[in-house]
């Protein structure tokens, strides 16, 4: 019990310091925001290299770092207005690279370090990239135009905290106990409850969506959030792997703490682009 709890405390404190980070840099600035998430794209590839180095593979680390930043600070700054959308077609060089790339390294594994390169930027890179895609662009301060994205991470935080909390409480039948033994059905149960009961209090404040649009996006982020967490616990398990690093107290690492933005945030986008078409 008392390792349960200390538990419990570290993920707590270090939850509450990541809150209070996001919604300041939201409220600072979307591009306060997009700086601070170049880093959690930084380090949740630092993470993947070394576990896809563990898998017997050998990624260019320079060449997927300063191509996943590139690719980050495109899309950001197309959401952002500062270029066209047209540039998006230069993306497609980033296969030819990779493969170029390989030609000149001295690696038992080419294609492999190719295929997991390619994932990271789609599993990692493209999804965080989305999230600055969630600003409204309205006139006005950052927290203005920033309810999509606020309420995205709130409905996110509450559901996953009381899927913790309740799966440690009462959680007995595993979701996929190969894959994560502590992911319980019951615990999915309660942090669904509390994730559409976050929906319904984040409707009356934030208005981009009316009440069913946010129940939507709440039940997106509950499937695909719990999603993302299981096809990280499969990579760890694939690895022998616990958690993915331990710079974050309670959590494990970045990609231990994003696991369900990976999938949820592409789904919730599109999401919010047919909201917008209605």
């Amino acid at each position: 019990m008392p390792t349960k709890v200390n538990s419990f405390i570290k993920r707590t404190i270090t939850g509450v310091i990541f809150v209070i980070l996001i919604i300041g840099s939201v409220i600072l600035s979307h591009w306060a925001f997009a700086a601070l998430f170049s880093l959690v794209v930084v380090g949740g590839l630092a993470e993947f290299l070394k576990i896809s180095r563990s898998l017997g593979a050998a990624v260019n680390r320079k060449l997927l770092i300063l191509i996943a930043l590139i690719v980050y600070w495109a899309l950001t700054l197309i959401f952002f207005d500062v270029i066209a959308y047209s540039n998006l077609i230069y993306f497609l060089l980033i296969v030819p690279v990779f493969m170029a790339s390989e030609l000149f390294r001295k690696s038992a594994t080419p294609f492999l370090n190719i295929v997991y390169g390619i994932v990271a930027l789609f599993w990692i890179v493209l999804p965080i990239a989305l999230l600055n895609g969630f600003f409204s662009f309205a006139e006005g301060l950052a927290w203005q135009k920033s309810g999509a994205l606020l309420g995205f991470f709130l409905i996110l935080w509450i559901y996953d905290s009381g899927a913790y909390i309740v799966g440690s409480a009462v959680g007995k039948h595993k979701i996929i106990e190969r894959v994560s033994p502590g992911k319980s059905w019951e615990g999915l149960a309660g942090g669904a409850a509390a994730g559409f009961l976050t929906a319904f209090m984040v409707s009356a404040s934030f208005k981009e969506f009316s009440l069913i649009q946010w129940l939507i996006i709440a039940a997106i982020i509950i499937i695909f959030g719990t999603l993302g967490d299981l096809e990280e616990s499969l990579l760890k398990r694939s690895a022998n792997l616990k958690d993915s690093g331990s710079i974050l107290p309670g959590h494990g690492g970045i990609l231990d703490r994003f696991d369900a933005v990976f999938l949820a945030a592409p789904v919730v986008f599109i999401a919010i682009v047919l909201f917008r078409g209605m």
